[in-house]
């Protein structure tokens, strides 16, 4: 998968924006904080233990990293790399 055209982080609502060549993807931060696909939190899923994201929680940083982006949120979590594909299949 490619990378969107174009991506903006609109940390006033909170909204992370993907522009893909046929499709935009608006999520909020979070979401992509609950879904983070890094070892630890997924593991947590598995396991059955819930995680509470607060509503006010923000992407800090969007670090490019080929494949996709690393997210640094600004509960200190800055695990997760988030593969296009998988951005594209949450919005």
């Amino acid at each position: 998968m490619d990378a969107p055209a174009a991506i903006r982080n609109q940390r006033g609502p909170g909204v992370l924006a993907l522009q893909w060549g046929d499709a935009e993807a608006v999520i909020s931060h979070a979401r992509l904080r609950g879904a983070c696909p890094c070892s630890q939190c997924r593991a947590a899923r598995l396991q059955g233990r819930v995680s509470l994201v607060s509503d006010d929680v923000r992407i800090e940083r969007v670090v490019a990293q080929g494949y996709g982006v690393q997210l640094v949120f600004s509960d200190g979590h800055e695990r997760g790399i988030y593969p296009w594909q998988y951005l594209r299949d949450l919005g």
